[in-house]
């Protein structure tokens, strides 16, 4: 044997000679001083909560060596290279036992791999068993432990290794076999940990527990016989009986619209390969308990409308961060979030921007007077444009006020008209509406096709009065080492004139106490306005008091109307009120600003 082990020896270490001189084209491993492993993405609310991970094939989690637990650390020596500290990437001794065995069975049966071989291996060379391989291991093996600490590459073993069910890495592993941190893993567990590693698909203890149970068994042995355990200790893992946690990679999400959105925004900003492998830690915007009872508050109203779609946005005046997101009455059934993908018009909920334009205008106050009586006008077509009012009716000469309490569409159209529609476009984008929109006649009514999360936004900053900031429902990104990458603390800027604004949060203030939205009550100021499209394919009612802005939507997503006599003022409005019934509920009470605090704009 002593003649053997000499002489297989002798010829590896020809070999690497050999291969030192012939392999210039092996990959240089002082690329691994930057490298830096695939790593899961992982989503949490706005406290920290666990909402999703994202991850391609590798759910990894790249932790350092102090956080992994000193019994698994022992369990992979002692199984895999119990003489890891001694070698310096090959142990001479194994690979003479391998030699002599792959002789005897005519061919590569047994490995030597050491643990820097096996990390070579796994990051720099193909699976396949052959002998050439096997020497560029330990070519690299050795060229590893030249430039790395030993404690180093123990650490990027443990984390790059498979452990099975798309685990690699110590971390996810541990999370996912027992429901803790790899820190946290005692000598059971990590004993058990470091017999998977040769093969997870055999030794996983979701698959074959008694396989399992088996080879820690045997990983407790071996760790006794290093006398790095006492038979005492030995014993007593082996029959603690083991709490296993689940399957961590591919687990669906809590709070699905949200975690989407919050996807498609990251990939939207940093592409689909950085969202799954670049390990990011992401801090949403949204509240769990605060997004569960919105998601309530639509499952209850879902279940009085069964045949409608609704959907809910919450916006926080103050920061423009999203709160609450529902995109639709069941994720499973329709993953389409119609919160942030649905563009469907908003009826009049959209004449607040018209209003708002005109009293910035410097022309029109809320008691400013408007004729409502029916008016033509040209549009290419022998007959021309006639709007209507709902019901068909006329009220003559109206102010603002009331045309907006009562929802009439003339006075609009001529207000639009008169202001320039151009200039309501601008003031749609100044407060972050990025469909298109065309200025078109009907636009005061609506003609525009935006979604809930673009109206909750825009009537968010009328809420503030007059102040924005982007909408988002991310808060801040940070990679895996905590490096601060997106920070989207609120910067905001006075994009309305206050006064304009303060009118028309009067007006709409109006609209529910003595209006079309009278439904949407809270015992509190609140503003608002009602939307009903023609045909009544979409209701709405969108509204706010200083501290939250809401929209809510109903609809069908396959366009059909909902039905003679179905309202903004009538459906929405109530999923309205008792979303922010319960949103407000231990809020104190705020007022709006009187226009009288501020000067009001000159004529332009």
């Amino acid at each position: 044997m002593l003649v053997t082990t000499m002489l297989a020896s002798a010829l590896v270490a020809g070999g690497l000679v050999g291969l030192a001189i012939s392999f210039r084209n092996l990959p240089d491993v002082r690329t691994l001083k930057n490298y830096s492993p695939p790593e899961t993405t992982y989503i949490y609310d706005v406290k920290g909560k666990h909402l999703a991970s994202i991850h391609g094939e590798a759910n990894r989690e790249v932790v350092p060596l102090n956080q992994i637990s000193p019994n698994l650390k022992r369990g992979v020596l002692a199984i895999e290279d119990s003489h890891f500290y001694q070698h310096q990437g090959i142990n001479f001794n194994s690979i003479g036992r391998a030699v002599k065995a792959n002789l005897d069975k005519g061919g590569v049966k047994e490995g030597a791999s050491t643990i820097t071989m096996q990390l070579v291996k796994n990051l720099f060379l193909s699976p396949k068993q052959q002998f050439t391989r096997k020497l560029a291991e330990g070519v690299l093996a050795v060229r590893l432990e030249q430039i790395f600490k030993k404690d180093e590459i123990l650490e990027m073993y443990l984390n790059q290794v498979y452990w099975g069910h798309n685990n690699y890495g110590a971390e996810t592993a541990a999370q996912s076999y027992f429901g803790k941190h790899a820190s946290e893993l005692n000598l059971a567990e990590g004993a058990m940990m470091a017999g998977i590693i040769s093969a997870p698909s055999d030794y996983s203890p979701f698959i074959n527990i008694k396989s399992a149970k088996k080879r820690q068994a045997e990983v407790l042995d071996r760790m006794e016989a290093l006398g790095w355990i006492s038979a005492q200790e030995a014993t007593s893992a082996k029959n603690q009986p083991l709490k296993l946690g689940t399957v961590t990679s591919w687990k669906g999400k809590d709070l699905p619209y949200v975690t989407d959105t919050v996807v498609q925004e990251l990939e939207e900003r940093f592409g689909k390969d950085v969202v799954e492998k670049g390990g990011l830690r992401v801090q949403t915007t949204i509240d769990s308990s605060f997004q569960q009872m919105a998601e309530e508050v639509v499952n209850r109203a879902a279940r009085r409308l069964p045949r409608y779609q609704i959907a809910l946005v919450a916006v926080d005046p103050r920061t423009h961060f999203v709160k609450a997101m529902v995109g639709g009455v069941d994720y499973k059934k329709s993953k389409f979030n119609r919160a942030t993908q649905a563009h469907r018009q908003p009826g009049s909920s959209f004449k607040p921007f018209v209003y708002y334009t005109a009293f910035a205008s410097g022309k029109y106050t809320p008691d400013s007077v408007i004729l409502d009586a029916p008016i033509r006008y040209r549009d290419g077509t022998a007959r021309g444009y006639t709007p209507k009012n709902y019901g068909g009716s006329f009220s003559g000469p109206m102010s603002i006020r009331n045309a907006v309490m009562v929802s009439a569409n003339i006075p609009a159209i001529k207000v639009g008209r008169s202001v320039g529609l151009d200039k309501v476009i601008q003031v749609c984008r100044s407060i972050g509406i990025k469909s298109p929109i065309e200025p078109v006649i009907s636009l005061p009514l609506g003609a525009v096709d935006l979604t809930p999360l673009e109206m909750a936004g825009g009537f968010a900053t009328f809420a503030s009065n007059g102040w924005y900031s982007p909408t988002t429902s991310i808060l801040r990104v940070t990679d895996s080492a905590g490096n601060i990458i997106l920070d989207n603390t609120p910067k905001p800027k006075l994009v309305l004139d206050p006064w304009a604004t303060a009118s028309l949060s009067s007006v709409l203030a109006s609209v529910v106490t003595s209006g079309t939205g009278k439904n949407a009550q809270i015992g509190r100021p609140a503003a608002g306005k009602t939307g009903t499209t023609s045909s009544e394919r979409d209701v709405w009612f969108v509204g706010y008091v200083p501290q939250l802005a809401a929209a809510v939507w109903i609809g069908k997503d396959n366009y059909r109307p909902l039905g003679a006599g179905v309202t903004g003022g009538d459906y929405a409005a109530p999923i309205w009120r008792s979303f922010m019934s319960k949103a407000l509920k231990d809020v104190p009470v705020e007022y709006f600003p009187a226009a009288s605090q501020f000067k009001r704009p000159a004529k332009s």
